[in-house]
Parts: structure tokens; C-alpha cells; sequence
């Protein structure tokens, strides 16, 4: 994430941001009625999660976009998605491995991962998108720094959280254009878990094509001043609302030969 733009944190936003990571270094859990009425507005729950961000000290490797469906920005109180940024060290290549050591109250979701060719505009029509994009399957594992998070943490502590993100697996990468931009609303996917079938998704749960979660973002950031650089990824947005994870061996397949990606919990 840009550091070039400045941005003016209230008192409280710093310390919250500051909170924040010091649980995301502790891995100890946060009690959410402390904090669920200490942000106002979109504005300032962003201002945070760039300042904890920073805090990371580590390259951004990427986003995370949430609350794709109507279904979970109902649960959430939401009108349109939200996005976090995500250090360049959680996002993995499957086959994978997560201790649950680092992680609080973990989540499996399954999504496609765009990456970047070249720096993004705000004017890509989708077809510009699909054109500028590689896409790989892809299991995010959400985790908040709040205990009993999910689905009650409200949706400006989603936000300063950096959308609660955790991990990216992501699989093979290969041009977006292998597929119609049609045909990448039209991949499905089965969740496995110890090899017991969890659940069925569908592409287009994410606002009915993962590419209208990208251009989403694409537009969001830069009406915040930041953009999407080249060699940056895109979680887009979960086909199937999460599971809880634990530990084992997960698998999601995934049609129109995408393959599989792979995640061990220990």
C-alpha cells in the first residue's frame, strides 16, 4: 500500500491500529463490545486499516475483497463489498501449509485470484480487465483479531481488520483469457475436507462475475488515492459462505480444468 498520501489518523483510530496489530503479533484475541462503537464511518475504519498496514512493515502483496453476495452484506449491515490489504507473505502457493499457531478463528472460503500484468486503471472495462489479468483458484482463509468474530463482528471492525484477512492459497496462475469473461462466472467448485465433501460454489455468487469484484476494487482504491500495481493478486470473493477451519487436509476443486488448491492445518 502507498505511503505517499498522507492520512490523519483521530487519536482513537491510532490507537485502535495500534491495537490491532499488536493482537495480530500476539495472536491473543481482542473483545469485540470494547471496541464495536469506537468507528463512525467507511472513512475512518480505512484510515485504519492503511495505519495497521504500515504497521506490518512488509510489501503488499495483494486484497482481499469480502461481502460479494447479498447474502453475507446482509449479515454484515452492507450496501456494496468491502477490501483489505494483504502482506506479501500471506499469500501462498498450494500445496500449502497453515499452523494453527498462526492463526486465531480461522475460516476456509473459496475464490478466484486474479493477478495484475500491469498496473490497473479505474477506466478497465472488464474485457481490459480480463485482458490485463492471470487467474488461479484459489482457498482464503479469513481470521480476525477478535474473539467469536464470525458473523458478529460488525462490519467497520471487518474493515479496519483489514477485512480479516489471514491467508491466500492460490493454485496454478494462467491467463485470464483462457476463459470467456462469461465462462469465469461459470466455474464451480466442491470443498473438501479429510475427503469429506463440505459444500458446492458457483463464480457467480461474486456479484454475479469475479471480474465485477475487480473492477470494484480497481475503482475503490482509486477514489482513495491508491491503485493496483502490477504483480499484485486479488482474492475476489467467496462462491459459498465459509466453513470453520480446522485442522486437516482441505481441498477445493475446481472446474473448466482450473485444478485444485491444497491447504494443510496443523
Amino acid at each position: 500500500m502507498s505511503t505517499t498520501n498522507v492520512v490523519t489518523l483521530s487519536a482513537v483510530e491510532a490507537k485502535l491500529a495500534n491495537t490491532l496489530f499488536e493482537a495480530w503479533q500476539t495472536q491473543k484475541p481482542l473483545d469485540l463490545n470494547e471496541y464495536k462503537d469506537v468507528l463512525k464511518d467507511d472513512d475512518s475504519a480505512y484510515r485504519v486499516q492503511r495505519r495497521l498496514t504500515e504497521l506490518k512493515q512488509e510489501p503488499v502483496g495483494g486484497y482481499k475483497v469480502s461481502l460479494t453476495s447479498t447474502q453475507t452484506q446482509k449479515m454484515f449491515d452492507a450496501t456494496e463489498p468491502l477490501y483489505g490489504a494483504q502482506v506479501q507473505s500471506h499469500f501462498l502457493t498450494s500445496p500449502a501449509k497453515v499452523p494453527l499457531t498462526k492463526v486465531m478463528e480461522p475460516l476456509a472460503e473459496v475464490e478466484l485470484v486474479f493477478k495484475a500484468k500491469v498496473d490497473l486503471s479505474p477506466e478497465d472495462s472488464l474485457t481490459d480487465l480480463w485482458h490485463k489479468t492471470t487467474v488461479a483458484p484459489g482457498v482464503e482463509v479469513p481470521d480476525a483479531r477478535f474473539k467469536d468474530w464470525f458473523p458478529a463482528l460488525p462490519k467497520l471492525l471487518v474493515m479496519a481488520d483489514a477485512a480479516v484477512g489471514g491467508y491466500v492459497v492460490y493454485g496454478q496462475e494462467v491467463d485470464a483469457t483462457n476463459f470467456t469473461v462469461d465462462q469465469l462466472a461459470q466455474v464451480t467448485t466442491e470443498l473438501f475436507h479429510d475427503g469429506k465433501k463440505l459444500k458446492d460454489g458457483q463464480a457467480s455468487e461474486v456479484l454475479g462475475n469475479p471480474l465485477n469484484s475487480l473492477k470494484w476494487l480497481v475503482e475503490k482504491l482509486h477514489s482513495q488515492g491508491l491503485r493496483l500495481t502490477a504483480g499484485q493478486r486479488v482474492s475476489t470473493g467467496t462462491f459459498l459462505l465459509p466453513e470453520k477451519l480446522t485442522a486437516g487436509k482441505w481441498e477445493a476443486k475446481f472446474s473448466h480444468n482450473l485444478g485444485n488448491v491444497n491447504l494443510d492445518v496443523e
